[in-house]
């Protein structure tokens, strides 16, 4: 039952940053949702499946190491990709200042 939950919510993260993909209106949030999108659901994805499939402990093991590796390596590729866009000048659309009220 964990697994068919971990797959559905898998899915239900993957659909949703594919959503914030396509209506976020510029680059560092798009990257947002893109990143959220690959971590949460292909790692939820692939604990499933290490659930699910009657492999041996090797083949388990290296899915283990794949998603080890997938939380490790997607928030440095999309820092990087941001930094990137913020260096060659590229400015958010969307200003949210969180302490406005404070400081009227």
């Amino acid at each position: 039952m964990i697994e068919i939950i971990l797959l559905l919510f898998g899915e239900a993260v993957m659909v949703f940053g594919a959503l914030g993909i396509l209506r976020f209106p510029d680059v560092y949030t798009r990257l947002h949702a893109a990143t959220k999108c690959d971590t949460g659901g292909a790692m939820s994805i692939i604990l499933a499946l290490i659930l699910i499939m009657d492999a041996p402990a090797v083949v388990r093991a290296k899915f283990l190491v794949l998603a080890f590796l997938i939380a490790m390596i997607n928030p440095m590729v999309s820092h990087a990709i941001a930094r990137g866009a913020y260096r060659y000048g590229v400015k958010p659309k969307v200003v949210v200042d969180m302490y406005a009220w404070d400081n009227p």
